[in-house]
């Protein structure tokens, strides 16, 4: 309950407490400030500078901060079911860190060229 509650109201914090906060913290928060910021310039009119409250911009307000919340809970959810328990460890893989390939090609672009001009 507790979690669900934070999730909800702290999208952020809810992450960085609860799952693993390497995962999607950073861009959980820009969502879900984002939707702040939308929220209070809804009721300065918002672009079009109208005279009461810009529902559209409410409204996005409202989504952005929906979609964050939707993301902490799944985040949460998945550090939970994966047995990370709010503990990031290196040698445990979260099962969206998995789709991830680690072992990209990490040679460099500029060593390429000169093999080529030699």
């Amino acid at each position: 309950m507790k979690r669900s509650v934070l999730a909800l109201f702290v999208p952020p914090f809810a992450v960085c407490r609860y799952g693993c906060a390497g995962c999607c913290a950073a861009p959980i928060g820009v969502f879900w400030i984002t939707g702040i910021v939308s929220i209070i310039y809804a009721f300065y009119g918002g672009p079009a500078q109208a005279e009461g409250i810009s529902m559209g911009t409410l409204a996005l307000g409202v989504v952005l901060w929906g979609i964050a919340a939707a993301w902490a809970r799944n985040t949460i959810h998945g550090a939970t079911k994966d047995g990370h328990q709010g503990q990031c460890d290196s040698r445990q893989t979260s099962s969206v860190c998995t789709l991830v390939h680690t072992n990209t090609d990490q040679s460099d672009p500029m060593e390429e060229v000169k093999k080529f001009h030699s």
